[in-house]
């Protein structure tokens, strides 16, 4: 049965951030996820997480200024400096709160672009390597134009060559069923294909991004394919909810905490 993760950025916003761990824990998640952590210090998330009972899933690291719609520095040319400063600080707060993996955000950027290529490529090397040495796995998240228009990751295929090129033991790849849907369609067969690598897993409805079973996919079908492909990692929740968050928590019951 897949272990679900809630992702706090999206869900529970009836109650401010650092009390939506314990409604996290309360309506039954093992585990949560958010965008970012940065507006508290590392012990205030940590203690919360201790508190609830809860596992850090996931988190990005810093993404350059996100209210003015930065989205990422990996594959922006002379934004390195920024991204090593990043990995230092994600270092921080993951080993405050005890996440194995943390994802890069590769920015606004023409992925045909060869200096764009040449930043990203480093940065994921050396965000790699520097995990490395914590235990901490990567992880590489391709998303859609719809949602992130210019986002330089846009492809499932790129996202998997490149880590096949790189070979870097702690480097994976977040598949996020939904980005696949909008992206390419035929998610079952990619997660097949691409399921060596998977590192984390997403998921929200098609077309929009709620909560699953209220969109075009068979999510169900997909929680089970999961199992069957001996995937043991946690599943983000990171959809929007339609109304209040608890009130569309049906999806949930077969797979709740006891």
């Amino acid at each position: 049965m897949p272990r679900f993760a809630a992702n706090l950025t999206m869900m529970f916003n009836e109650v401010p951030f650092l009390d939506r761990f314990e409604a996290a824990a309360r309506a039954g998640f093992g585990a949560v996820e958010f965008l970012f952590p940065y507006e508290h210090p590392p012990e205030a998330i940590a203690e919360r997480l201790r508190a609830n009972g809860l596992t850090q899933a996931l988190f990005n690291m810093p993404p350059g200024d996100f209210a003015k719609g930065e989205r990422g520095l990996a594959a922006l040319p002379h934004r390195f400096d920024e991204v090593s400063a990043g990995i230092d600080t994600a270092l921080r707060y993951a080993e405050a709160t005890g996440v194995r993996r943390l994802h890069l955000m590769a920015g606004l950027a023409d992925p045909h672009d060869p200096a764009a290529r040449d930043a990203y490529r480093r940065a994921v090397t050396v965000a790699a390597e520097r995990l490395a040495p914590a235990g901490l796995d990567l992880v590489l998240e391709p998303i859609n134009g719809r949602n992130m228009p210019g986002y330089f990751l846009n492809d499932f295929g790129a996202a998997a060559a490149l880590i096949r090129e790189l070979g870097l033991p702690n480097l994976k790849l977040q598949f996020d069923l939904y980005h696949c849907q909008i992206l390419h369609g035929d998610v079952t067969m990619r997660v097949r294909e691409l399921m060596p690598m998977v590192g984390h897993v997403q998921t929200a409805s098609v077309p929009d991004r709620h909560e699953p079973g209220t969109g075009e996919m068979d999510d169900a079908f997909l929680f089970a394919e999961l199992d069957r492909l001996g995937y043991d990692g946690f599943v983000g929740c990171e959809y929007i909810p339609a109304g209040n968050t608890e009130a569309g928590l049906g999806w949930f019951a077969p797979y709740r905490k006891a």
